[in-house]
């Protein structure tokens, strides 16, 4: 199967910002924000447990090389490729947040 190359989705709810991504990006052109806060999960009783939070997601796609190292490296599959292409031509306009990036995201896998 040809895997066509548009633009990077994320699935937000995904992400446990470990910054694979953005560690292994040749350009670096992601970014992202995040806090902790305690586990909900932990049991009653056991030493508290914290977790990161994804606060925003960024990527330049001026910068951006199409290489796909981070749909690869991501461990919880909450970036993938998308076929349509929804770029401006503007320098402002090419940096997409977590909202817009989530907006790519189809189910059509």
């Amino acid at each position: 199967m040809t895997q066509k190359r548009g633009v990077i989705a994320l699935l937000p709810s995904d992400c446990t910002s470990c910054m694979l991504c953005v560690r292994e990006c040749p350009t670096w052109c992601i970014s992202l924000d995040s806090h902790q806060e305690p586990d909900p999960n932990t049991p009653q009783g056991a030493k508290p447990r914290l977790i990161n939070v994804l606060d925003d997601f960024r990527i330049d796609f001026s910068r951006c090389m199409s290489c796909g190292i981070c749909v690869e490296v991501c461990p919880f599959d909450c970036l993938k490729w998308e076929d349509k292409v929804d770029y401006d031509d503007t320098k402002e306009n090419m940096t997409h947040n977590s909202e817009k990036l989530a907006t790519h995201w189809t189910e059509n896998d």
